[in-house]
């Protein structure tokens, strides 16, 4: 018999032995029975048609992860850790998804982070809204840059602190300013004040934070907010900015886009998320690929809760060092 008559028959006998395994439910014995072939052979058949492609395994609960691609990820940025959800093509369905592997995350963090800060926004406050009652004891939250606006939508700063630090029963340490100021020196006065600056101190001293990331569009929360108007989001994209990070606008490159607003922005600052212990970026869908990229691709966090199709996007992106072509001798 000829060699690629000996390959398809080899094939043809692994699809049986799929067939047999998956939708019949016969015993790897049954199945080496009816193909005449050993109970050893047929556990090598089956593993043909997985290695071929011919059978494909997808888990479609909800709360599935996508563990290969948070193996890559953790891999090719070096993060401490990724967690990768299936992602829906409706963006409200993959919101809440994300969100809520990033509550299942930080309620199975350990050692439990006693002094967690916090970022705010849609998606923040969206964790907050998927962490159960009790899902720590004794985490009290501090807030990482200022949120009090004009805005009453849910998702503020304040709302989003308590109901973290209430579910956790601990509590929570406002920072009782706006995220961006009009003026340098008032922001340079607010700073001095001895209530903030307990308040930035006492952030820089959490054992962890939570964040996410706003894109640089009218859809911002910034302008939502009042902090800026939608001129000055189109000044910030004509500077390179790609989105922000806890109010800091950032461009591809992971730098600073507007350094005279970013002097007047208040809270922690990149320097404190690229030195954390555990930074936990929480970010999905495809407007805010730009800013996911900037982040992770420069430091900016340690612990990725995302989505696959943003996974997939910043691994196309990212060049992999074991195929670089640098020969390693």
């Amino acid at each position: 018999m000829a060699a690629t008559d000996t390959v398809a028959a080899n094939e043809l006998l692994a699809v049986r032995a799929a067939e047999l395994y998956y939708e019949e439910n016969k015993t790897q014995d049954e199945i080496g029975a009816i193909l005449r072939v050993t109970r050893w052979k047929v556990g090598r058949l089956l593993q043909q048609a997985r290695d071929r492609g011919i059978i494909r395994i997808e888990i479609v609960h909800p709360r599935a992860r996508r563990l290969s691609l948070e193996r890559e990820l953790t891999a090719r940025f070096g993060l401490r850790d990724a967690i990768v959800v299936p992602g829906p093509p409706d963006d409200r369905e993959l919101q809440a998804r994300v969100a809520e592997a990033a509550a299942d995350f930080l309620v199975s963090v350990r050692p439990i982070p006693r002094l967690l800060g916090v970022s705010w926004g849609r998606t923040l406050h969206q964790v907050a809204e998927c962490l159960p009652e009790g899902w720590s004891t004794g985490v009290n939250v501090v807030q990482i840059n200022g949120g009090v606006s004009l805005s009453k939508r849910p998702g503020t700063a304040a709302s989003t602190a308590v109901m973290i630090a209430q579910k956790a029963g601990g509590e929570a340490t406002l920072l009782p300013t706006p995220a961006i100021l009009e003026r340098l020196e008032t922001k340079r006065a607010i700073e001095g004040d001895r209530t903030v600056s307990g308040v930035v101190q006492r952030a820089r001293g959490a054992a962890a934070y939570l964040y996410s990331a706003g894109v640089a569009d009218t859809s911002s929360v910034h302008v939502d907010s009042g902090y800026l108007t939608p001129d000055d989001m189109r000044s910030l994209v004509e500077k390179g900015a790609v989105g922000d990070v806890i109010g800091r606008y950032i461009t591809a490159e992971g730098t600073i886009a507007d350094p005279e607003l970013d002097a007047r922005t208040l809270g922690l600052g990149l320097d404190e998320l690229r030195d954390a212990a555990m930074s936990i970026l929480v970010i999905g869908g495809e407007a805010k690929h730009p800013i996911a990229h900037a982040i992770v691709q420069h430091g900016l966090c340690s612990v990725l809760v995302t989505d696959e199709h943003t996974a997939r996007s910043l691994l196309d992106a990212a060049p992999d060092s074991t195929t670089s072509g640098e020969d390693p001798s």
